[in-house]
């Protein structure tokens, strides 16, 4: 893996996706030039070179906002479905149900990094949510892979229902920062990731996404502290893993105090995708997620953590704007305390609960180990499943309780007759018809 890879689909390509997309997908503007290929490389789960803990050179304390490597020219840029083949409520929106937070806070006043390749906004569903802009333009389209623009949409997509549009985002009213810290698949510069971090603190970020994982350097470190110093939430994908055995920890999901996140699929399992050697602290839906790809869609297609981090990015938004003096670490705790429950090795604390996260009453001061969060005023309860019925356990059960039943049966018969057996010496009695039958 190079230092930087994106986080997503075990390696999210164009062509995979409109591979997977209708064939409206298939229109002039889409076909691959003779001059460009799309990249189909896959990330690995191991760095090509092991890290060094003493850099080559010092970091620099102050990001730049020039491009550390030469522009690249969208010359195939991503496509998508159009929102008709969107038939139904996308499968991660039902799941969350964070539109229940809406009434309490849609994100207003709180700005949101997209750490990646770019930002396309000319989808109508992001006009106008950019407000600065960091890297090379690459001519007319700015997400050449189709990397960032999904994540994006994740975080803030307009609601667009009353156009048809079944898809939205978690916080629509947010600002997105378009932090680009590459123009392809990986970044050839590990510094590049670190630089887009701390632009994006300086440019007043609260929440930042980063779906990409990189090896242990030191100027990756220090971006994070400059973060956390600035008392920046940076919400991380944990990183995807084709053989777990092999697998590295992924950074920065792995540093303290940044909120890592894994994926699950439809069915609430950790996917086998899921790096599990990242420290995880909560899951989120990161498998067949559907969200906006170039001018169109991605419909159920996405696979891996890079899709799960924005979910949790966009509730951490909207803790903060609901909880605006909170730190960034009482945010983590807080959605920590509120998710449904650790499922097994990768899962964290489990799914994140929107609804919990933004509305229960937790003691700002609380530990993720104080799990107990009482519903708010407001009437949050909590939406984790029902668990399924345990018939073996319910059988043995009610047996029993049935045999326990029988038995006080019994032993009440004999009280009230063995005694009546002993003092008429267990000798017969002749019935007698009641006085009021025989009048009759």
């Amino acid at each position: 893996m190079r230092p930087g890879v994106v986080a997503g689909v075990s390696g999210l390509t164009l062509a995979s996706v409109l591979a997977a997309v209708p064939a409206v997908a298939a229109q002039p503007q889409a076909a691959p030039s003779p001059t460009h290929k799309p990249t189909t490389h896959k990330p690995t789960t191991k760095p090509t070179h092991k890290p060094s803990d003493k850099p080559s050179d010092k970091p620099s304390d102050k990001p730049s906002d020039k491009p550390t490597q030469a522009p690249a020219r969208c010359d195939n840029p991503p496509v998508g479905a159009p929102a008709s083949a969107i038939t139904q409520q996308p499968w991660a929106q039902a799941r969350l149900d964070f539109e229940k937070v809406w009434a309490v806070t849609k994100g207003n006043g709180i700005k949101v990094a997209v750490v990646d390749s770019g930002i396309e906004t000319r989808n109508p569903q992001l006009r106008g949510k950019v407000v600065a802009k960091m890297g090379a333009d690459d001519g007319s389209v700015r997400d050449c892979p189709g990397h960032g623009t999904p994540i994006a949409g994740i975080i803030a997509a307009t609601d667009m229902r009353n156009k048809n549009v079944p898809f939205f985002g978690v916080v629509p009213d947010v600002q997105l920062l378009d932090a680009k810290f590459t123009s392809s698949e990986s970044s050839d510069n590990d510094k590049n990731l670190a630089n887009a971090i701390k632009w994006s603190v300086d440019k007043g970020a609260r929440v930042i996404n980063v779906s990409a994982d990189s090896p242990k350097t030191p100027w990756l470190g220090d971006a994070v502290r400059y973060a956390q110093a600035k008392d920046v939430l940076i919400v991380a994908a944990a990183g995807n893993a084709k053989d777990q055995s092999k697998a590295l920890p992924a950074y920065p999901a792995d540093y303290p105090g940044v909120l890592s996140v894994a994926a699950v699929d439809a069915q609430g399992s950790i996917s086998n995708f899921s790096n599990i050697r990242s420290r995880i602290d909560v899951s989120a839906p990161g498998q067949g997620v559907t969200s906006i790809f170039g001018k169109g869609y991605a419909v159920g297609t996405l696979d891996g953590t890079s899709f799960g981090a924005p979910y949790a990015a966009g509730v951490a938004a909207l803790v903060r704007a609901r909880h605006p003096r909170l730190t960034y670490q009482q945010v983590i705790n807080r959605m920590e305390i509120t998710a449904e429950g650790s499922i097994g090795t990768g899962s964290g604390f489990g799914m994140i609960n929107p609804l919990q996260a933004v509305t229960a009453l937790v003691d700002p001061n609380a530990k993720p180990s104080q799990r107990k969060a009482k519903a708010s005023l407001t009437g949050a309860v909590s939406i984790a499943p029902v668990p399924p019925t345990d018939h073996r356990t319910r059988n043995i059960a009610m047996g029993v309780a049935g045999g326990s039943v029988g038995v006080a049966l019994v032993v009440a018969f004999g009280g009230a007759v063995i005694p009546v057996g002993r003092r008429r010496g267990w000798r017969p009695t002749k019935a007698r018809v009641p006085q009021e039958v025989a009048e009759d």
